[in-house]
């Protein structure tokens, strides 16, 4: 199949931004969709929050404290990727180097732009997520487990959460494909159920011929 690389379970401590209806514009300004390349969307990630209007870096937003480096995990808030179907946004979570988000709610077609792109949606409803919420506030540098396969994020203490995942987009992720890299991997099952299934026009042509 093609695509990108398998999803693995990880774990990585969280960049926490507990912050509610975030949208697509505060994810990933207007002025950064002229390009159709993911190449330096990072830079744009958050840009009006990251930066002031000067273009200096806010010292008070998360993304802008070095201890942030190489987090894989977002934990937002709920309604997580409201707003416009900018694809850019998802592309922009994971040129900065997020696997996942973790969040009590997502807007539908974030959600489906964020499959499309390799980075996990980890919906947990208002309970699980509030558990997550208070094992970070006792230790925000801890450590969250991310198992795809089970379909469940591991706390600290050894609490499991589960979340909910359609199995295709399960089936695309763990394995690296996309939706096209899926198709061709079935061309030969494919072009067997074309010969058993014979098209009325193909078996009209071999009638007449």
């Amino acid at each position: 199949m093609t695509g990108r690389a398998p999803f693995e379970r990880f774990s990585s401590a969280a960049v926490i931004l507990l912050r509610d209806d975030v949208d697509t514009d505060q994810i990933i300004p207007a002025r950064f969709l002229k390009t159709v390349s993911r190449d330096g969307l990072a830079e744009g990630l958050f840009a009006d929050w990251r930066f002031d209007d000067a273009g200096a870096p806010r010292p008070d937003f998360v993304l802008n404290d070095p201890a942030m480096a190489g987090r894989r995990i977002l934990v937002a808030g709920a309604n997580f990727g409201s707003g416009s179907s900018r694809e850019h946004a998802a592309w922009a979570l994971v040129a900065w180097g997020f696997r996942a988000v973790v969040a009590a709610g997502f807007a539908d077609i974030f959600r489906g732009n964020a499959l499309k792109n390799g980075l996990l949606p980890v919906e947990l409803g208002v309970e699980g997520h509030q558990q997550v919420v208070s094992v970070l506030a006792e230790d925000p540098s801890a450590a969250l487990t991310v198992d795809l396969e089970a379909q469940r994020l591991g706390l600290p203490d050894g609490a499991q959460l589960t979340f909910p995942l359609d199995p295709f987009s399960r089936t695309l992720l763990l394995s690296g494909a996309d939706e096209l890299g899926y198709l061709l991997s079935l061309d030969g099952e494919i072009a067997a159920w074309e010969v058993s299934h014979p098209s009325p026009i193909s078996t009209l042509a071999r009638a007449d011929a």
